[in-house]
């Protein structure tokens, strides 16, 4: 049982119309934990984290961060999104800097935009606009956005999808160790089996739609994880495994 609660799903239901989607969905999630979301694709993993941030109004059930529900005004969340979310009409900095405004994060704000750009390796792009820069650029945008806020929950959907495997590595490892530091929860969707389990401390395996957990799985691997290691491709084929429905 987890001692320190930091959000807490019970009986989380989501339809559209007739079609169910989220079905009965209970877990809790610890304050500071890594926490991986895998399944079928379309199972309705990014349903899930639009109904935690209450971009969708949920059916059924109740989603609490701190024993509260969930308020966007109350509550310091961050969201990174599959899709680039970069404003093109402002530069890099201020890109970054646009986050810190909306949150009323103002004090010592130059100082957390230099720090959020160096940790994505865009400080010499800090006068670029987005038309300017590449894929993996643009991601690295948002992360920094994200990161620059100090969010007490940080959810992740799918964000490295566009990127390439070195780069990808790069920023997985540098995300876990300022979550680490910080003592940020993270709730982080994916359909990459190898990225869940070389990123999460626990790994929930959805199963096809409607979405059920299937089986929630501790991830107890040394960090930094070896993707080469038996133990790790292990348990990797144990994930792939559940997350078949055929």
């Amino acid at each position: 049982m987890i001692k320190d609660i930091k959000v807490k799903v019970t009986n989380l239901t989501k339809k559209f119309g007739d079609l169910l989607v989220l079905d009965d969905v209970s877990f809790e999630v610890a304050r500071g934990e890594f926490l991986c979301i895998v399944g079928p694709t379309g199972c309705g993993k990014t349903t899930f984290l639009n109904s935690l941030t209450r971009l969708y109004d949920i059916t059924a059930g109740e989603i609490l961060i701190d024993n509260k529900p969930v308020d966007l005004k109350m509550h310091n969340i961050a969201y990174i999104f599959q899709e680039y979310s970069a404003m093109p009409w402002l530069k890099v900095e201020d890109n970054v800097r646009f986050g810190l405004k909306i949150k009323n994060k103002t004090s010592n704000m130059d100082e957390k935009v230099d720090a959020a750009l160096k940790m994505v390796g865009l400080s010499d792009f800090r006068s670029y606009y987005p038309n300017q820069l590449s894929a993996s650029m643009l991601q690295r945008v948002v992360i920094a956005r994200a990161f620059a806020t100090d969010p007490e929950l940080l959810l992740m959907d799918e964000p490295y999808g566009q990127l390439d495997i070195s780069l990808r590595f790069k920023l997985e490892d540098e995300v876990v160790r300022i979550c680490k530091e910080t003592n940020t929860t993270v709730i982080f969707i994916t359909h990459n089996i190898e990225e869940a389990v070389y990123l999460g401390d626990r790994i929930i395996v959805l199963t096809n739609k409607p979405s059920r957990i299937k089986e929630i799985i501790v991830n107890e691997l040394p960090r930094p994880r070896d993707i080469s290691h038996p133990d790790f491709v292990e348990l990797r084929n144990k994930v792939t495994d559940l997350i078949k429905w055929w």
